[in-house]
């Protein structure tokens, strides 16, 4: 009985798995099949990326024979040799690699599946700076997903955007304006890749617009300085020469 029990376990098959995954832009991605207890007969990859033909990469054990249908992508390869290892390998990651991944392994105990849902996430690129009216603008470009945006100190009044592009990536802009005395804000974005924070002065203008006048008086008062001891020189030498006339 112990030995009927055992068998009717290990050929009982596994319930299909579907796992969400997630991999950064121009990074790698590895997918894993389902390891068997019993020997695959057949591998099969099914690929179903965006507005493009779905691709099959498929592997048969008594034949030892690889078969593409479909696949274009030199960038989705078998991890290693299918025999040894069934897993598919993405290298770099691009955004057209966003869709369905899904691993068959038949055996003579049934078919096993593995399902992933591939997101491939992009940092967005992050600036901070005044506009014309002097509000603090701060701009999250080509993030995938949305970034989100925060203010410190809170209270001022926000605009917040999006804008969707082709490619599935958002760029958010949000403008902010203080009418209390802050001096400087800090903008904060928020992404699936990573955390940000910038800070600008509000008013600027007000130290810079003093230091070109300040430095013009500076220089006059030098020239004025220097005018005024070339003037002492020359008296004082001209003084002298009508003394050496009159001697």
């Amino acid at each position: 009985m112990d030995g009927k029990q055992m068998t009717q376990t290990y050929s009982m098959p596994l319930p299909e798995v579907n796992t969400s995954l997630s991999a950064v832009i121009d990074t790698s991605a590895v997918l894993h099949c389902p390891r068997t207890l019993t020997r695959a007969v057949l591998t099969r990859w099914e690929i179903i990326l965006r507005d493009k033909p779905s691709c099959t990469k498929a592997y048969r054990s008594d034949t030892n024979e690889i078969q593409d249908t479909n696949c274009t992508d030199d960038r989705i390869t078998w991890a290693s040799i299918p025999s040894q290892n069934p897993d598919l390998h993405i290298a770099p990651v691009a955004i057209t690699h966003d869709g369905n991944y899904r691993c068959v392994t038949v055996t003579a105990d049934g078919n096993f599946n593995h399902e992933y849902h591939l997101q491939v996430l992009v940092p967005p690129e992050v600036s901070l700076f005044l506009s014309r009216n002097r509000a603090a603008v701060c701009r999250a470009v080509a993030g995938k997903p949305a970034a989100h945006i925060s203010w410190t100190p809170e209270g001022g009044a926000c605009v917040t955007e999006q804008e969707r592009w082709g490619n599935g990536t958002v760029t958010v802009q949000s403008t902010c304006h203080w009418e209390g005395p802050e001096t400087t804000v800090t903008c904060s974005v928020s992404h699936l890749t990573g955390n940000r924070s910038l800070f600008i002065e509000l008013n600027p203008g007000l130290t810079t617009s003093r230091s070109p006048a300040l430095s013009l008086l500076i220089i006059l008062y030098a020239k004025l300085s220097l005018f005024v001891v070339i003037l002492v020189v020359v008296g004082f030498v001209f003084f002298w020469e009508i003394n050496d006339c009159f001697l």
